[in-house]
Formats: structure tokens, sequence, C-alpha cells
């Protein structure tokens, strides 16, 4: 099954380089000094191998992350990451895209739920709309993301949210705002990434607390890659529009749905990683949310 997943990428690959050729698209990767400032402990953020990737550092002293310099509206952002190694419980590791209004606040989550050494990790998803959350989704990565770096990605557009590890689907968010279900569309976010503890919740639901001799933490990033429709003070006025124009390619009828190729491999997903999923959780939702039995 592996070998046949290893086949399927590299098919999707093939056709994305193609799909882009087609459309005229390229892809648009900064550096970290371009892209991002540090927001939390910049002690605690350091510029590695000659400042191509970025070491985040948790410790008993503070936690660490940067944020984007400008917010987007539309688009993809991805960049690639190398999680904590060995006995990691009790942290989280988060790369996420926020709106930065608490209120009413539209975010779109990547969690990297710490483990014990040689239990698997897990990637906990959510979506916010409209101050609306409580959507988690978990999946067990089926490799081992501290022993190299993996690309997580999110593609943002009017039909649904979707998210990929190394280019593997594992969670789709569709637009049914005609069922009246919140989706996000009209805030611009910022791209965050954070390393902290929470042992009060991240691993066995709490079970497992942070061993603080292990300490210092290490997350690891580099190749950071986005392109949607920018927010910045400078062409604020600009940014409806750009996220109405027909011409942005994420806008195409290619990324509107999942290939075959992408609706396969997102079974498989489903079927063998997916650990938990809000949408049948009883005890939380009696009533099974709307987007839930519409299909997500």
């Amino acid at each position: 099954m592996e070998r046949l997943i290893k086949l399927f990428l590299l098919l999707l690959l093939l056709l994305q380089f193609l799909t882009v050729a087609f459309v005229g698209v390229s892809a648009k990767p900064v550096t970290f000094t371009e892209g991002f400032t540090v927001n939390w402990a910049d002690s605690h953020v350091k510029q590695i191998q000659g400042g191509s990737s970025i070491q985040l550092i948790l410790d008993q002293s503070s936690g660490s992350g940067f944020v984007s310099k400008n917010k987007y509206l539309f688009g993809r952002v991805s960049m690639k990451i190398k999680l904590i190694s060995g006995d990691s419980a009790g942290t989280v590791t988060a790369f996420y895209m926020n709106s930065d209004n608490d209120s009413v606040r539209d975010e779109l989550d990547f969690e990297f739920l710490g483990n014990r050494s040689g239990q698997p990790y897990t990637v906990q998803t959510n979506v916010y709309a409209n101050g609306k959350g409580d959507r988690e989704q978990r999946v067990n990565l089926w490799f081992d993301p501290a022993a190299d770096y993996h690309t997580y990605s999110i593609l943002w557009n009017h039909c649904h949210v979707i998210f990929f590890v190394d280019e593997v689907p594992i969670r789709v968010f569709k637009n049914n705002e005609r069922r009246g279900v919140s989706f996000p569309k009209l805030q611009p976010m910022a791209v965050h990434s954070t390393l902290w503890e929470a042992d009060d919740w991240a691993t066995r639901g709490g079970l497992e607390k942070i061993d603080w001799t292990k300490a210092p933490f290490y997350a690891y990033y580099k190749e950071f890659d986005i392109e949607g429709c920018v927010a910045s003070p400078a062409i604020a006025g600009d940014v409806a529009a750009c996220a109405s124009k027909a011409g942005n390619w994420w806008e195409e009828p290619a990324y509107c749905q999942l290939s075959a190729g992408q609706a396969r491999l997102y079974r498989w997903v489903r079927l063998h990683h997916l650990i938990y999923d809000y949408c049948t959780d009883k005890s939380r939702f009696a009533i099974t949310p709307t987007e839930c039995a519409a299909g997500i």
C-alpha cells in the first residue's frame, strides 16, 4: 500500500506541474525575513543553515512563534516542517492561518500533538468561521514527521478548504453557506507558526504530561510558499477585488474538487488514519452538525 501511495504522489505532482504550466501559475516562495517576523520570544527563534531554515524552541521559560508580515484572502500556503523528535508529549507545534479577530475570528489550523517516544504523531485540524469553531479532526500520520521535513499545505478558495500532508488531502471543509453554515471568505488571515506547552490536553487528553528533563524542544521550518490575495496597509482596498477576480488560479474548476487520485488518497486516509471526527462525536453534538450531514 505504501508503494501505491508513493506512486499516487508522483502522479499528483506531475499533474500539478502540468496544470500550473497550462494556467501560467508559478509558486511564490519567500524567505523568512521577506515574509515573516518573530512575534513571540525572539530569543527562542533561530535562523539556521545560513538563514534557510528556522528553529523554534520550547523550554520552561517560554514557547516561541512567528507570523507573516501580510494577511491573505484565499490562495495556498505551505511550508516544510520537521517536528520534535523523541519524547514530545505535552507539546503542540502549530501551523495555521488566523484573522486575529477574537470575537468573530476565522482560523484554519494544523496542530501537531506531541507523543511519547515510539507512538504515532497526531495532527489535529480545525476550522473557525465567523467565530464558530469546535470542528476538530485528528489523523495519525503514517510516517515519522520528526525524521525529516514534510510539506504541510492549506488550499483555501470559495469552494472549500483543503489540508494537505505531502500533497495527500487529509481534510476537506466544503463551503456550505447555502445550508446556513459559515465559511471563511471575508477576513484576510495571517500565517502563523508556534511551539508551545499544552500538556493539559495535547497528549492522550492530558494524561501524558510534558517531561521538562527532555527540554529544550525543537521544531524546524523551511521553504515557505505563499500565494494569495495580499491585504496590507498599502493595498488594503484592493484585496476584495483581488479575491473576487475570476483569473486567480486557485479558483479554477480543477481546484474546486479533488482529482480522482486525490479522492482515492483522501479515502485511504479517512479509512486507515482518522482517529477522531467531531462529526461523529455524539457526546459533544447530539444533533449532527449541518456541514457533516451535508458531506464534508
